[in-house]
């Protein structure tokens, strides 16, 4: 296992070159946000104890309003104060999950987080977390996912950016601290993530009983270069 506390680089190269394979030998881009979700949420650990690192790993990637499953709509629908305003709009939706909880390990049993509206700011304020994500890893809102900068180096480098919160209790960003961050010790939140031919958008994120430090976090930005090639034969494909 890898430790959260204790990520190397040589660590990361070995995560990264197993993350890369893991779109062979699949046929939809569900079964390999699954699998991503899955080797995270194995893989970091205490080889000791047998304790996960982290309490629950999540994979997101976005698609349009049109393209979802009917209950992907309907989770994406309850978001909103009225129907969508365009077919055309864009919804982060879960294609992978894996945690301690066995509701945690299946895509279908999530109501709240299964699509968000992400192109209309007042949705996104009910997700505190998921606005500040899409902030720290640079996409604007309402641009239809198109990062900040229209250079293809500054895109690339923005959209690999990471998003953490070092202290996920009492943050604003974190909701469900109650409910959630306490009971389960979450102690830290890391995503990373990036964009694909398509403008297609995906993020990964570890909600982590360890703390992990902003060191650390930054050696997640290669990963996302491996999820990507993970992914990206299955780009614009339906969840």
């Amino acid at each position: 296992m890898y430790s959260l506390a204790s990520f190397s680089i040589s660590d990361m190269t070995e995560c990264s070159s197993d993350l890369r394979k893991l779109g062979a030998g699949v046929s939809s881009a569900q079964d390999v946000a699954q699998r991503i979700a899955s080797y995270l949420y194995r893989r970091f650990g205490n080889d000791q104890t047998g304790r996960q690192d982290c309490v629950l790993v999540r994979c997101f990637l976005t698609r349009s309003y049109r393209e979802l499953d009917p209950q992907s709509q309907d989770c994406a629908r309850r978001a909103l104060s009225c129907g969508p305003g365009s077919l055309d709009m864009k919804c982060l939706t879960l294609f992978g999950t894996a945690g301690e909880r066995p509701e945690w390990n299946d895509r279908n049993r999530s109501r709240r987080y299964r699509s968000i509206p992400i192109t209309d700011k007042q949705v996104l304020s009910q997700f505190p977390m998921v606005s500040q994500l899409l902030q720290q890893l640079g996409v604007e809102v309402e641009s239809k996912m198109q990062p900040k900068s229209d250079t293809r180096a500054d895109r690339t480098e923005r959209t690999l950016n990471v998003f953490y919160v070092a202290e996920a209790k009492g943050s604003p960003f974190v909701p469900a601290q109650e409910e959630f961050v306490i009971p389960f010790g979450i102690e830290s939140i890391l995503g990373f993530g990036g964009v694909f031919p398509s403008k297609e958008f995906f993020t990964i994120i570890l909600f982590s009983r360890e703390k992990i430090s902003r060191e650390t976090a930054e050696l997640f930005k290669p990963l996302a270069v491996s999820v990507r090639s993970a992914l990206v034969p299955f780009d614009g494909a339906r969840p």
